[in-house]
């Protein structure tokens, strides 16, 4: 279980981040946390693995206090915390199967990882990882080969090969398209039921957060305005997180997105259906113009 109590993030410009945040999640629970740009989504989540020091209050990991702890034993316990980034963080000239197997570096010897002769053992469950991610067949890929949604995906198997009790994500779908972004929460959703992981994801989609979470958290200007069940999450409650020119903004977007997506359904359906009855390559072309 991870608990949070009282964390404070401040800056040395004054400015506040983080403002008395304090919530518990439970074994198994996707929470998610929204809010608008600069509401502190990014720092709690890198407050908890001190990425990013707190400035006040602690952090509890089944019981055991990260905030007091440096040196051998901060990264003993990080190690059991799994952390899956909007860009990926991928080394791009490495394999899939190199990046997966990177995700052992807090547990083999330098000289292993150096020469990249890894235990067997994590060699067959990152291939197993890799399978359950739907990425087998892309083992001996490099990095930079791959679309945005498998890296995410191979982001995800490297944070499972960690062995983590904790899982934290950072805007997991930013960089994804609408339908790819589905795929990437309801894996990770898969995942943590599978294996009773609590996760706590930064997350920009409200309809997505709506979707795959089991419970939201909002953040405006680092203080916590809303905690509860997604079925509580009305234009009322939205308002108060985003206030009412930036949640009308949103709607208004969203609305356009799916807009724009269903259009470009229809004519990739259309293209297929003239093809499919024998149209002319000249016919297909006019349609297109």
């Amino acid at each position: 279980m991870l608990r949070l109590d009282n964390l404070a993030k401040r800056y040395k410009t004054g400015d506040h981040a983080l403002r008395g945040v304090s919530l518990e999640v439970d074994r198994g629970q996707i929470v998610g946390l929204i809010g608008p740009s600069g509401a502190g989504k990014s720092t709690l989540i890198r407050c908890i693995n001190r990425l990013v020091e707190p400035t006040g209050g602690k952090v509890y990991l089944n019981d055991v206090e990260l905030t007091s702890m440096s040196g051998a034993d901060l990264r003993r316990v990080r190690r059991r915390i799994g952390m899956i980034f909007q860009e990926y963080a991928l080394v791009e000239r490495l394999t899939v199967m190199e990046n997966v197997l990177s995700g052992r570096l807090g547990y083999v010897p330098f000289w292993r990882s150096f020469l990249r002769r890894y235990p067997q053992a994590d060699v067959d469950k990152a291939f197993a990882l890799l399978e359950r991610v739907g990425l087998a067949e892309h083992a001996d890929k490099r990095a930079d080969e791959l679309s945005g949604g498998q890296r995410q995906r191979v982001g995800i198997a490297r944070a499972l090969e960690q062995d983590p009790e904790l899982l934290l994500i950072d805007e997991p779908t930013a960089s994804l398209d609408p339908k790819t972004s589905r795929q990437i929460m309801r894996l990770i959703r898969e995942i943590c039921e599978e294996r009773s992981l609590p996760a706590v994801i930064n997350i920009h989609d409200v309809l997505l957060a709506r979707m795959f979470v089991d419970r939201i958290i909002g953040l405006t200007a680092g203080e916590v305005v809303f905690d509860g069940p997604p079925a509580e999450l009305d234009d009322a409650v939205l308002t108060r997180i985003y206030g009412a020119e930036d949640w009308t903004a949103m709607q208004t977007a969203a609305a356009e997105d799916a807009e724009d997506a269903e259009d470009a359904a229809a004519a990739h359906g259309g293209h297929v259906r003239r093809a499919a009855e024998g149209e002319r390559p000249e016919e297909r072309l006019a349609g297109l113009a």
